[in-house]
């Protein structure tokens, strides 16, 4: 198929869940042969590379994307609503390449508000080709912690309500997110339903799978009060009152004034990592991933977790039941510091013979239903049959 995938950036140019969902998306269609157009943008500062560059960056041999488009991305005085104000900008501009180029794709992949413009603008043109928008999550329809993220989440709601009712599919990782699109009022013939994966290189053997004498925690994230670091946080004070020999290690730009500090609990901040192999060392050196969230999509971390074969606990919200159960975790109702504590003392208590196989049935999960070449060809065969 000739595809143009429109993207909010791709990792590692632009940090984030959605930019490496992009990234892998986008390096996994050109793999099973597809022809991609691809647009995205990069920072102010940051280098734009053209076409020779950006395939001899994401691949090894003569494959690559057929053609891209890189811009920087818009940026104005913040006021409430400036992202959205700065996303339609860069859909603008998408749109007015796409326009200029002149090409009839099979499909159009779009992530966010991306194709924006060219839903808007489609009747009035010569663009007849059918589209399919991913936002991920839906965050802005799941619970908000505090009046700052629900003030957000009303200001979004508007505008992604108007762009999955004009588009021609919404994507859904499944799960809870079936549902909650369902509940906005779209047709479930809509719905393409296609769960995020990792790259075979992340799965670990299973022979090499072990568990640390005193268990290894891990959280892996933005510090962003959705995510439940606060929880965490409180979590790991409520367990410092007892004897407690673990390990507790966070990942991520976290703010010093946020970090805790206790003479009973080793606890170890990394900062952010993006080297790959870095990434695979310390999970390989952990047990258990930590992701109390109040709203999720498909998390890569979780993926990234499983695929090295750790136990998960995480709150059941978005996909994650599709990844997380009883066979390799927990999930846990809410993000509440009490739960989290409760399943780090339930997890602590297993015996080791259980916590090899939670961490053995991670990967299985992992290998069976959720790497790339798996996931993407049943996507592409539900897209060709629908055209």
């Amino acid at each position: 198929m000739k595809i143009a995938l429109l993207t909010d950036g791709l990792s590692p140019f632009v940090v984030g869940g959605m930019q490496q969902h992009s990234a892998s998306i986008a390096v996994e269609l050109v793999k099973a042969g597809h022809k991609v157009d691809l647009f995205h943008f990069v920072h102010r500062g940051q280098d734009v590379l053209n076409l020779k560059e950006i395939n001899s960056f994401y691949f090894d041999s003569n494959k690559g994307f057929n053609n891209v488009f890189c811009c920087f991305f818009p940026v104005s005085l913040k006021f409430p609503g400036h992202y959205i104000w700065n996303s339609i900008r860069y859909s603008r501009r998408i749109y007015n390449e796409m326009c200029r180029r002149k090409v009839d794709y099979d499909f159009i992949y779009s992530k966010g508000f991306t194709a924006w413009q060219l839903l808007i603008k489609r009747k009035k043109n010569t663009i007849k080709s059918k589209v399919g928008v991913n936002f991920h999550g839906y965050e802005m329809y799941q619970f908000a912690p505090n009046f700052k993220i629900k003030m957000q989440q009303i200001i979004l709601r508007f505008f992604v309500k108007k762009i999955i009712n004009e588009t021609d599919f919404v994507f859904s990782y499944g799960g809870k997110i079936n549902d909650l699109i369902l509940s906005l009022g779209i047709d479930k013939k809509k719905i393409l339903e296609s769960p995020s994966a990792i790259s075979l290189n992340w799965i670990k053997n299973i022979n090499k799978i072990s568990s640390n004498p005193n268990l290894k925690y891990l959280f892996v994230g933005r510090y962003e009060r959705r995510k439940g670091i606060q929880e965490i946080n409180n979590a790991l004070l409520l367990l410092s009152k007892n004897h407690f020999n673990c390990e507790f290690h966070f990942v991520g730009s976290i703010p010093e004034r946020k970090k805790i500090h206790s003479d009973k609990l080793k606890i170890i901040y990394h900062g952010l990592i993006i080297d790959e192999i870095q990434k695979k060392k310390l999970y390989d050196n952990c047990d258990v991933l930590l992701c109390p969230s109040y709203s999720e999509g498909m998390p890569n971390v979780v993926l990234e977790a499983m695929s090295r074969g750790l136990i998960i606990i995480a709150t059941d919200v978005g996909a994650m039941n599709t990844l997380v159960s009883s066979d390799n975790g927990i999930l846990i109702k809410d993000c509440k510091s009490s739960l989290i504590k409760d399943a780090i003392e339930k997890i602590n208590l297993s015996e080791k013979k259980l916590i090899l196989k939670m961490k053995y049935n991670s990967i299985k999960k992992i290998r069976e239903n959720f790497s790339w070449p798996n996931v993407l060809n049943t996507l592409t065969t539900k897209i060709e049959n629908i055209l």
